[in-house]
């Protein structure tokens, strides 16, 4: 059995210790908001947050979360939580929406550590988010708008 916290909730899954988060996440706790896509970490879907760091769940061993803190898109309720959440509803971000927990993950971890990215901050911390329909100029957009209504 491996404890872990996510979401704020002590849990123990019974899941070898190469098992990705992602997996325990979706099969073993029922939170589907994180997505599949990729599986080589290199599209962003699965992004979660680690001790308040975005990582991609798909490749990241459940061990490695061991007495850490594991956050997904389903209790995002902090301040820029919420103000991420809210730009992308007011600016209309979603197409598909498939990428777009991962997106909102990334930018709240951008905006939990700079209240002001500027366009080059926002394509350090977006970068290896892909989006298949190709909303980037209204995800740079969102987070423009989210960082405009926390200060």
């Amino acid at each position: 059995m491996i404890a872990l916290t996510v979401n704020g909730k002590k849990v123990q899954v019974d899941v070898a210790p190469d098992t990705p988060i992602l997996w325990v996440l979706r099969d073993h706790l029922g939170l589907t908001g994180t997505k599949y896509s990729c599986g080589i970490a290199q599209c962003g879907a699965c992004t979660v947050h680690l001790n308040g760091e975005p990582i991609r769940a798909c490749v990241t061993p459940v061990s490695a979360a061991v007495g850490k803190k594991i956050l997904t898109i389903e209790a995002l309720n902090s301040t820029v939580g919420r103000a991420v959440q809210a730009a992308w509803e007011r600016l209309e971000v979603v197409q598909c929406g498939y990428c777009q927990s991962g997106q909102i993950m990334s930018a709240v971890a951008l905006l939990s550590h700079n209240k002001k990215p500027n366009d080059a901050d926002i394509d350090q911390a977006m970068h290896g988010n892909l989006c298949r329909c190709a909303t980037y100029q209204r995800i740079r957009a969102a987070i423009k708008d989210a960082a405009h209504h926390l200060v």
